[in-house]
């Protein structure tokens, strides 16, 4: 799995604060996630105004359905224009088949489902990008070196499947696992 966490993650200071409240390592399973750390991991990511902006849209509207058309526009091209070996072409032609039913899972609110294929994008998508690399155990501190918000993003996919245990209930659960989405969403259609 691509950036397994780390134990020894080379992430600085304001970071590492905010990497360990979004994803924190002993969270309660009755204790509810805040919304608000969202807001603070994205500005790590420098998408703080961009996310905020779209936290305060409703999931049905049109402007809501082209920002979400700009990011499937912007990923697609991420994955046309990624140049990888013959052999990997076919990986390129899955992950572009996967999503729709990404996109699917969005319109539908169903956010739980939306998040595991999300995870699962991203892990496809840092193969692509990074090639053998993304599978070792130490991606997470390769992407750091190379920029640290990128490192902080690709740190961030791979502790999507986390969210899986907060995921069983309706309710602030669901606008949480949003707001979690719009991190990525956002990151990438700006990447």
């Amino acid at each position: 799995m691509y950036g397994a966490p780390c134990k020894n993650l080379a992430i600085l200071g304001e970071y590492r604060k905010v990497a360990e409240t979004l994803f924190p390592q002993n969270r309660p399973a009755e204790q509810r996630p805040d919304i608000a750390v969202t807001a603070a991991f994205a500005e790590a990511l420098g998408i703080g105004s961009e996310h905020r902006r779209l936290l305060g849209i409703a999931k049905n509207t049109d402007e809501m359905r082209e920002f979400l058309g700009h990011f499937q526009n912007n990923l697609d091209l991420l994955i046309q224009k990624t140049w990888v070996e013959k052999a990997d072409e076919e990986r390129k032609e899955r992950l572009q088949d996967d999503v729709p039913p990404f996109m699917a899972y969005i319109m539908q609110e169903n956010f739980p489902q939306a998040i595991e294929e999300f995870g699962a994008i991203l892990e496809e998508l840092a193969y692509l990008l990074f090639g053998a690399q993304s599978t070792k155990d130490d991606f997470t501190e390769y992407a750091l070196r190379i920029d640290m918000q990128m490192g902080l993003f690709w740190w961030y996919g791979s502790q999507l499947g986390k969210l899986k245990d907060t995921s069983g209930s309706p309710g602030p659960n669901d606008e949480f696992l949003w707001a979690v989405l719009l991190i990525g969403i956002c990151y990438l259609t700006n990447f």
